[in-house]
């Protein structure tokens, strides 16, 4: 990560990878990141950081809370929606997740919905989380969809669940994932304009957490879509450039 000094301020390049590839976008690696950038360089309880990913560039506002505890709330920017499923195939997509077709939301419609990663937002039944899997890997399916990724969610419970595609392992916050939700439930009205709640994720993995989700615009016309959390540091270390 480096600072480039434009008329606005510097932006800092950024790169986030997961265990096999590059990502295009991330959520909660980049807030982490603009606190590491606050703790680093911040002279005041709260700064504004910009980054450049490989797909866009977004802010991260930061506040300081304390001896080694900030908390982030990143601009994902514009969402776009990509496409619903035939409803003929509800059946198929809920198997995918071990679930029926009667566990998913009848009032709303699966969707793939981008903030810089295109996730397949899949809305389920109260109560239905708690059954879901993924038994075999769908990265081809979602592929043929459109999405990279899956993101679960129950809208009356507010809160989601999220895997690798082989379903081995399940991700406790998603940043990403949650943004994508953000942007659905303003589209489908079930937030207010700008409005903030608070969405739960990783309650079955044993590492409940929650983050601050909100969405401004109407219908499609989705032009910010923020994700907020809190973040403490660890631990810390130093990266030597190996001798050539």
């Amino acid at each position: 990560m480096a600072g480039e000094e434009t008329p606005d301020g510097p932006v800092w390049q950024a790169r986030v990878f997961d265990l096999a590839e590059e990502l295009d976008f991330a959520g909660h690696p980049v807030i982490g990141a603009a606190c590491v950038l606050h703790a680093l360089h911040g002279s005041g309880e709260r700064a504004s950081w910009t980054l450049r990913l490989k797909a866009r560039t977004v802010t991260v506002a930061t506040k300081r809370r304390g001896p080694g505890r900030y908390a982030g709330v990143l601009d994902q920017g514009r969402a776009a929606f990509l496409g619903r499923p035939d409803p003929a195939r509800a059946a198929e997509l809920a198997a995918w997740f071990g679930l029926d077709a009667g566990d998913l939301d009848p009032d709303l419609p699966p969707e793939v919905v981008s903030t810089g990663l295109r996730y397949l937002v899949l809305p389920v039944r109260a109560g239905v989380l708690a059954r879901a899997r993924i038994a075999s890997d769908i990265t081809g399916r979602l592929a043929a969809l459109g999405a990279r990724f899956a993101y679960v969610l129950d809208v009356t419970g507010l809160e989601a669940r999220h895997w690798n595609n082989d379903g081995l392992t399940e991700d406790v916050a998603t940043g990403s994932g949650a943004g994508c939700a953000a942007a659905y439930l303003r589209r489908y009205g079930r937030i207010g304009d700008g409005e903030a709640v608070t969405l739960r994720q990783g309650r079955f993995t044993g590492r409940g957490g929650e983050m601050t989700i909100s969405a401004r615009g109407h219908g499609e016309d989705i032009p910010s879509v923020r994700v907020g959390g809190e973040v403490a540091f660890v631990g810390e270390g130093r990266l030597r450039a190996l001798p050539r």
